[in-house]
């Protein structure tokens, strides 16, 4: 009986593991992630466009939501990210050419200090509004889980376009001007 348990106790093991598998590849479905669904041009709407974040080096708050109505190239970035900064003057001249066609570029800070978040701004003369995800929740519910990351907005409030890394001018330039010639 003894000779038997081992052999027994291993078996019983892996047809658990083989289980595990098997509903795990089962239950998987589609995917829905936000990345999957703009690469199959499904335009899922901004998740937590209500949730108000405090403005950098302002009183008040903000909310994606405000924005509706206007193309916004949302910027997820902190003080300390070396790719962060090679996006700045980047963002910051694709702001102009956004509030001439009725959008704007909306910074996010994540994972970092208000003070540096606001000298990052001054030292890249940033114009555009920058807030505070305090507690990282617009930031994970974008699939967000670092810097830089960069998502369009379109007039409806939908995510029409995202960029997971580093974003430059070709990009840029690329992405915008459909999405800002569209019809509100």
């Amino acid at each position: 009986m003894r000779r038997l348990l081992l052999p027994g106790l291993a078996l019983l093991a892996a047809a658990a593991l083989l289980g595990l598998l098997a509903y795990g590849v089962s239950n998987q479905g589609t995917n829905s992630s936000i990345d999957s669904q703009v690469a199959h041009g499904h335009f899922p709407p901004a998740p937590d466009a209500h949730l108000a974040l405090p403005v950098l080096g302002a009183p008040g708050s903000k909310t994606l939501a405000a924005f509706r109505g206007h193309v916004v190239v949302l910027n997820v970035f902190a003080s300390w990210c070396t790719p962060c900064a090679a996006e700045a003057p980047i963002l910051e001249r694709e702001q102009k050419y956004l509030a001439a066609h009725g959008g704007t570029v909306l910074g996010v800070t994540y994972l970092d200090i208000s003070s540096d978040s606001e000298a990052f701004a001054r030292e890249w003369h940033l114009s555009y509004p920058i807030v505070r995800d305090v507690n990282g929740k617009l930031v994970h519910s974008l699939g967000s889980s670092g810097v830089p990351e960069t998502f369009v907005i379109d007039r409806q409030g939908r995510i029409a376009a995202l960029r997971r890394y580093q974003l430059d001018a070709a990009w840029l330039q690329q992405t915008l001007p459909p999405i800002v010639a569209q019809a509100s």
